[in-house]
């Protein structure tokens, strides 16, 4: 293991895993679950989620990938026996499949940023039309997912330091440099106001059994964990750092960038008299509309930016979903970095194809009738983001509780936290940890299962 590489300072290690968490859930995913669960209502439970119930689990999974030194298999095999180790390697699987879809998505924003700033897609009659169309075209598709898997793998070939670290440092500075000057430009719009005070004045009729569900699904997805990403990232860093620490800013640089994306996206949606409650469309069909209102110089300018924004959080996240299968790889098989790399993001990519059909190509993949005529996306997005991150974070949880014991956690994040044993900080830590986690993740699990499979919610 001593070749195994590691991240070179500390800043490079929060850069870099907060570069995991931050993706297409903040600047794609949570608007539109803010557009469709109460606005400001939404964000508050949002960020009580987060701060409250996924931070303690952030700080676990850091501290087992820490203390074994290994990938998400082979720190859990270390420390608990090879049974334990399949919780790793579930969390490898959900990685693998979410990077499947993750990457089709990404090639969309790469394909809009390019239509954008270089061709006429500003200037189509029906952007709804347009998005079908687009999805649906293979051919474009191919071409723009297999270039940011390209990319991705560029990245990750490099290794721990010298690729993902080194791109982090240049990727998350970029992404909120892009998005404060949009901020800027979108606050002058007219009627921005309106978007404002829908995105940040809580309406309490707003909070029901609903909201509370999908805000701490939001913070699970957000936050990169349930699948080996963060076991893996703390795989690489020294006993002398702080783990609290380290996931409380982590936490608030993912936070920082959804709440910046809220605050860029309602003024701009709000500006036209767009609805926020769009849903998945309203970055992809809402928001040309928007950009199209602006002119065609400025229209260009602003719409092409926000994509590469887009394509910049995505580039984070697939980094780290792709070296979640490659540590595993390098560590338990021996297996050279460079060809594993180039090797999975090709398994990975032809994974994908079935959800790079599913928009209207094929229509076997496109409506689903035993998954409610859904499409395959749909499926892998709910079966492995939806249902299982919860479910990889419930047995992290019961694998602390059990087989590991709060004492051990405890030990482990004391180093580099001296003053950790016996602080308020370890008592709400492993109090989440090993006993709320556990049966709030357990009840999300399978509440999830019932909806999706059979149609029935406990609430």
């Amino acid at each position: 293991m001593a070749n195994r590489g590691g991240f070179s300072s500390r800043i490079g290690f929060i850069v870099a895993a907060a570069g995991s968490a931050v993706g297409l859930g903040n600047i794609w995913k949570f608007p539109y679950e803010v557009g469709q669960n109460g606005g400001a209502m939404f964000l508050l439970v949002y960020l009580l989620c987060t701060f409250i119930i996924c931070f303690p689990i952030m700080v676990g999974e850091i501290a087992i990938g820490r203390h074994a030194k290994r990938d998400a298999y082979g720190s859990y095999a270390t420390i608990g026996g090879k049974k334990w180790g399949y919780i790793g390697l579930f969390g490898i699987l959900c990685g693998i499949m979410i990077l499947s879809f993750y990457n089709v998505v990404a090639g969309w924003a790469f394909g809009y940023f390019i239509e954008i700033s270089f061709s006429n897609l500003l200037a189509e009659t029906s952007f709804s039309e347009f998005f079908g169309r687009y999805t649906a075209d293979f051919g474009d598709n191919l071409i723009f997912s297999v270039c940011f898997m390209i990319i991705t793998a560029f990245i990750v070939v490099k290794g721990v330091s010298g690729g993902i670290e080194r791109a982090s440092k240049i990727l998350m500075p970029m992404l909120y440099v892009i998005l404060i000057g949009l901020i800027i430009y979108s606050l002058t719009l007219e009627n921005a106001m309106d978007g404002i005070r829908f995105y940040l004045l809580p309406d309490i009729t707003k909070l029901n059994a609903e909201t509370i569900y999908s805000a701490l699904g939001q913070a699970f997805f957000s936050l990169s964990l349930g699948m080996g990403a963060l076991v893996t990232y703390g795989s690489y860093i020294d006993k002398n750092q702080n783990i609290v620490g380290s996931a409380a800013m982590i936490s608030i640089m993912d936070v920082s960038v959804a709440f910046l994306a809220g605050l860029l996206i309602f003024p701009l949606v709000f500006s036209q008299g767009q609805t926020p409650s769009e849903g998945p469309g309203l970055v992809f069909v809402a928001l040309p509309g928007v950009f199209n209102a602006m002119g065609p110089l400025v229209g260009r300018i602003v719409g092409g930016g926000f994509f590469l924004l887009l394509c910049f959080a995505a580039l984070t996240s697939t980094i780290s979903l792709l070296e979640v299968p490659v540590a595993y790889l390098v560590d338990e098989k021996k297996l050279p970095r460079k060809a594993v790399v180039w090797g999975l993001a090709a398994f990975i990519f032809v994974v994908g194809l079935p959800s790079m059909l599913s928009q209207g190509a094929v229509r076997a993949f496109s409506s689903m009738s035993w998954y409610g005529d859904k499409s395959f996306l749909d499926f892998v997005s709910e079966v492995f983001s939806d249902i299982s991150l919860p479910l990889g974070g419930c047995l992290m949880s019961i694998f602390i509780a059990v087989r590991w014991k709060k004492h051990n956690l405890s030990e482990e994040i004391s180093h580099g936290f001296p003053n950790y044993k016996g602080s308020i900080h370890e008592k709400i830590i492993n109090t989440m940890i090993t006993v709320i986690s556990p049966v709030l993740l357990g009840f999300m699990f399978i509440n999830t299962v019932l909806s999706k499979f059979f149609d029935i919610s406990i609430f």
